[in-house]
């Protein structure tokens, strides 16, 4: 398949727009929110029901709201940088007045009264909520047939994976049919679908955006983060939802940062540091993937980057530190109904979920300990380097029906070291396959240095225009 090219000038493609771009033509004046949200909402009605994106469309609550930005901006009063821009929302983060399933006949009548924090600070930008979004059962399984709402798909080709937990985002945001979504990461689930998809996700530092009002699957493992098509969309979208809550336990109390200023500057004299051993030893990738993470690395040095080789722990421990933790802590919030109701979860969420139920407390304080040797570890190769330059997924997307594959490829992936070190860490396009699929790659940043991952990530946007290339579904 070849990619579509787009820019978001046009305004005859409106469903193409950056969030940037929208935002400035809304305040100019030229772009009306009303005609923006009216046009995603006719290419949702038009392509979801391939897609599967959302599992709610709240239309009328989004005109009303874009109608609301309309008379706003007219009369020269914007709320903040994405007024009148529409958002889609992963369905474990409250939005008030609608559902939280988490995609679960669990919760499949768990409405929420309040919005999450990280919606509400959306809200106080600008942005109009168009629904509720597709995710893996509680943000954990995979791709599921028994469930109330069926698994999203990919864009690039419908019967492929859009990646997870936060499919729908993923799929969505490729698709046009919203120019940005919040998902949540807790083993890679910002960054699986963004990999997939070929958009840009990022997981912020631990502790950045708050998650207050964002149903957990692991207290210390969870990050709430931005999905867009371009990295200047994405720093725009983490300056909204940024910032301290002290009513979230792991919320940080770090100042919020402008995270956009170095986009531009370009990244000669950066310090780059290659995980190879990622893709090449611990879990051998695809060739295509090795093959453009390569030509990514190479990139890099032709603008001016010092790319230098690093080695950090292994994928497999970083992987087991990961699972122990999360599956305890995933147990302490779902043995009960797993224990009482476990016929209202589907079976790849129930399997994944009841795992937990095994893991002793020595185990979770062994895994714990070995985390902060690891975090040392990560810290230690930083004052090596600016970046880390690594793999996001070992393999271009699989069949969405492919059981086995899709058991198979899941777990290839080196997203999970920095769920369990907390750095933040951003996946995007690569390039694409022979089979018309994205490839990825994953730049990983020191503690709240959001800014110079989105650096290096828009220098790699320039030089491949993955900003342009957009799947050929119409």
């Amino acid at each position: 398949m070849a990619a579509d090219e787009g820019g978001d000038d046009a305004m005859s493609d409106l469903h193409w727009m950056t969030v940037g771009a929208a935002a400035r033509a809304i305040a100019a004046k030229e772009l009306s929110p009303v005609d923006l949200t009216k046009a995603l909402l006719d290419r949702i009605e038009r392509l979801d029901p391939r897609l599967n994106a959302f599992i709610r469309i709240d239309g009328e609550a989004a005109m009303a709201a874009a109608l609301a930005a309309e008379t706003e901006a007219q009369s020269g009063r914007l709320r903040g940088p994405l007024h009148g821009v529409p958002v889609g929302i992963k369905d474990i983060i409250d939005v008030a007045g609608l559902p939280t399933t988490c995609h679960s006949k669990v919760l499949q009548d768990n409405m929420a009264t309040t919005d999450a924090v990280c919606v509400e600070k959306l809200r106080g930008a600008g942005a109009i909520v168009l629904g509720k979004l597709s995710t893996h059962e509680f943000a954990i399984g995979g791709p599921s047939f028994d469930l109330p709402w069926p698994p999203a798909r990919n864009p690039w080709n419908t019967d492929h994976h859009p990646g997870g937990s936060s499919s729908g985002s993923g799929s969505g945001v490729a698709a046009g049919l919203f120019p940005m979504a919040l998902g949540t990461d807790t083993g890679g689930s910002v960054r699986n679908p963004a990999s997939c998809c070929g958009i840009v996700g990022l997981k912020p530092t631990y502790g950045l955006v708050s998650r207050r009002g964002v149903f957990p699957l692991s207290f210390t493992l969870d990050h709430v983060g931005p999905m867009t098509r371009t990295v200047a969309d994405n720093a725009l979208m983490l300056e909204a939802i940024a910032g301290h809550d002290p009513l979230d336990p792991g919320s940080a109390a770090s100042a919020q940062g402008h995270y956009g200023a170095a986009l531009d500057r370009g990244i000669r004299g950066l310090r780059v540091g290659f995980v190879r051993h990622f893709h090449e030893i611990d879990t051998p990738a695809h060739p295509e993937v090795t093959a453009a993470l390569e030509h990514v690395a190479r990139s890099l040095q032709v603008e001016g980057a010092e790319v230098r080789t690093i080695t950090l722990p292994s994928l497999n421990e970083f992987g087991a530190v990961n699972r122990v933790i999360l599956q305890s802590e995933a147990w302490s919030i779902h043995g009960p109904w797993l224990s009482e109701r476990p016929g209202d979860y589907g079976k790849l969420g129930r399997q994944r979920l009841m795992a937990g139920a095994f893991m002793s407390a020595g185990d979770y304080m062994l895994a714990s300990r070995r985390r902060l040797q690891m975090i040392a570890e990560v810290e230690a190769a930083f004052r090596e380097v600016d970046v880390l330059l690594c793999a996001s997924s070992m393999d271009p997307a699989c069949r969405i029906e492919d059981t086995a594959e899709v058991a198979r490829t899941y777990p290839r992936q080196a997203r999970t070291p920095f769920n369990v070190t907390g750095h933040p860490a951003l996946a995007m396009m690569a390039g694409l396959s022979v089979g018309g699929m994205p490839v990825s790659v994953q730049f990983v940043g020191r503690y709240f240095d959001e800014a110079t991952v989105f650096q290096v990530a828009r220098a790699w946007e320039r030089v491949a225009g993955t900003d342009k290339k957009h799947p050929p579904i119409v």
